[in-house]
């Protein structure tokens, strides 16, 4: 079985347009390899990453894929959280593709559609950027 993962990365808008562009010239002339590429939410910076995926966010994505809770309510009660915050942060997380809802009746369920969340932080490629630009 395969993993659903989700890959995390921190790069800037000229790494991931040209990412895409490799991997769309790649499928255009045959290149592209067999298997689907993975999931992928890219972030300039590491503030950005890190209002989205806040500890409380991460803890609410483990209760979800663990607990697959039947509503946003069940979700605040298996976290033991506000159901207002919980829903703020659901809401936030669906904006990225992170989560996503199905209607059942009056309930909206809360999905992570993800086996693994893989978050990437460069270090060095970071710094020697950063050191460039100075």
């Amino acid at each position: 079985m395969t993993q659903n993962i989700l890959i995390v990365t921190v790069e800037s808008i000229g790494a991931v347009q040209q990412r895409t562009s490799e991997a769309f010239t790649q499928a255009l002339t045959g290149d592209a390899v067999g298997e689907e590429a993975p999931y992928r939410l890219s972030f300039e910076t590491t503030d950005q990453l890190a209002q989205v995926f806040t500890p409380r966010a991460i803890d609410l994505l483990q209760a979800i894929a663990q607990e697959e809770p039947a509503s946003i309510r069940e979700a605040a009660r298996v976290v033991d959280r506000d159901i207002k915050q919980v829903s703020e942060n659901l809401e936030r997380l669906e904006g990225y593709d992170v989560v996503e809802f199905v209607a059942e009746g009056r309930a909206k369920r809360p999905i992570v559609p993800y086996d693994e969340i893989d978050i990437q932080l460069p270090l060095r490629e970071t710094a020697e950027r950063d050191a460039a630009s100075v």
